[in-house]
């Protein structure tokens, strides 16, 4: 299939092809009208009445200049077929020697053009870099950029199946997250935080919280102790003692909320500091913290939101992509204008830039060489080799019929001067 592919595309019209086919004949007539009007002139000179001597000189141009045109008709014509059709041996040679021509070519290739050292030197001279830079920095030109960024990334997401990506985060994410113990660098990250006392307006929204809490619901303070009461305790008795507690659990949240250094903050300090480093030094808490993590990636709405990540993802980027106003286009288009002014006006990231281009150009022509002109053999091992003949010939045929003309010419001329040698020295 993908020969006939291949031979369906050769054997498909180029463009402009016919008008090389005409210009193509056009020039076979020229040259071969040099042919027979040497043959003319030579046989008009072999029929001159009389013979006189300057037609010797005529008639021995004439000659030498059918012979130089027929023998360069037959090298022009021995390359893409058998001249007269006769099976003469070396002729045909685009045809019967396709595939060694192929592998030629493909080592001039390799040699000449693919080495490390021609491509270094090509791209040191374009200044990539630079070019890119100047280019960039026009902001059409950014916006084109931007514009086929934004394609690539409508097709890469649209090419992505959800469930695939959502496999790929579970592997990559959720199980890397499972397989790190959270106790050690929440501790230390927690014993950072308490250290420096970044936790402290943590506690006092916390102490103004509960002090608010009591002042609002002096009922419910009452009703807890009440039900706490005995039975046989007189309901006034109740009421008494509910008020007292009620007014020294109000005082000890005031002198909470507003003392920092009082006992119960200090406690509650204590205590986050030896949860901190129990979280990072005790096998008990750091196992505790362990399950805590499983239960928390375990349960279904975190399931649920590991699984919707994508889909949210996915709508915001094909948004912004879809819109030219969107913040992502704009800030890529900024990037793209400020990258080609940095790459225009510094130097140093110019070297860089051009040092990374070669090295990826050298990279792949030393490690690539190969494949590249085993592309070149394999393509012209499978092209039809009449059809090869015919698309070269129409390629250079025309240039190749100045070699019959010259032939003619030069064949004349060295005619005339061997005739006229002869003359002179006998």
């Amino acid at each position: 299939m993908r020969q006939l592919t291949e031979s369906k595309a050769m054997s498909s019209p180029i463009p402009g092809e016919a008008e090389k086919k005409r210009a193509l004949r056009k020039m076979k007539l020229v040259a071969l009208s040099f042919l027979v009007g040497a043959a003319v002139v030579f046989l008009v000179m072999s029929l001159w009445p009389g013979t006189p001597a300057w037609t010797g000189y005529v008639k021995a141009a004439a000659e030498a200049g059918m012979v130089g045109a027929l023998a360069d008709w037959f090298a022009v014509t021995a390359l893409f077929r058998h001249p007269l059709g006769l099976p003469i041996p070396h002729t045909a040679i685009i045809p019967t020697r396709k595939d060694a021509l192929g592998d030629s070519l493909g080592e001039f290739v390799g040699a000449n053009f693919l080495s490390e050292q021609v491509v270094r030197d090509r791209l040191r001279r374009v200044g990539v870099a630079s070019r890119l830079g100047g280019w960039l920095a026009e902001p059409a030109n950014a916006d084109r950029v931007t514009a086929e960024l934004a394609t690539v990334v409508r097709g890469l997401v649209a090419v992505l199946r959800d469930e695939d990506v959502q496999a790929v985060m579970e592997q990559a994410v959720v199980k890397r997250v499972l397989a790190v113990p959270w106790g050690p660098p929440l501790g230390k990250l927690m014993a950072g935080v308490f250290a420096d006392g970044s936790h402290h307006k943590l506690v006092d929204l916390m102490c103004d919280r509960a002090y608010e809490w009591v002042k609002d619901n002096h009922t419910t303070v009452l009703r807890v102790v009440s039900d706490r009461s005995p039975t046989w305790s007189p309901k006034f008795v109740d009421s008494m003692v509910a008020d007292k507690v009620y007014g020294e659990v109000l005082s000890f949240a005031w002198l909470v909320k507003t003392d920092p250094n009082h006992p119960m903050r200090l406690a509650v300090d204590k205590f986050l500091a030896e949860f901190a480093s129990d979280m990072q030094t005790d096998p008990a808490t750091m196992a505790r913290a362990e399950a805590v993590k499983q239960q928390v990636l375990e349960h279904p709405e975190v399931q649920n939101v590991i699984g919707a990540t994508w889909t949210t993802a996915k709508r915001l980027l094909l948004d912004a992509a879809e819109d030219p106003s969107s913040e992502l286009r704009r800030r890529v288009h900024d990037g793209l204008t400020s990258l080609g002014r940095k790459l225009a006006e510094d130097d140093s990231l110019r070297e860089k830039v051009d040092s990374w281009v070669e090295g990826a150009a050298a990279y792949v022509v030393l490690n690539y060489r190969d494949e590249i002109t085993t592309l070149i053999t394999d393509t012209v091992q499978r092209w039809d080799a009449e059809e090869t003949s015919r698309k070269i010939e129409l390629q250079v045929g025309r240039d190749l019929q100045f070699i019959r003309i010259n032939g003619t010419v030069v064949g004349s001329l060295a005619g005339l001067l061997i005739y006229t040698v002869a003359q002179l020295l006998f």
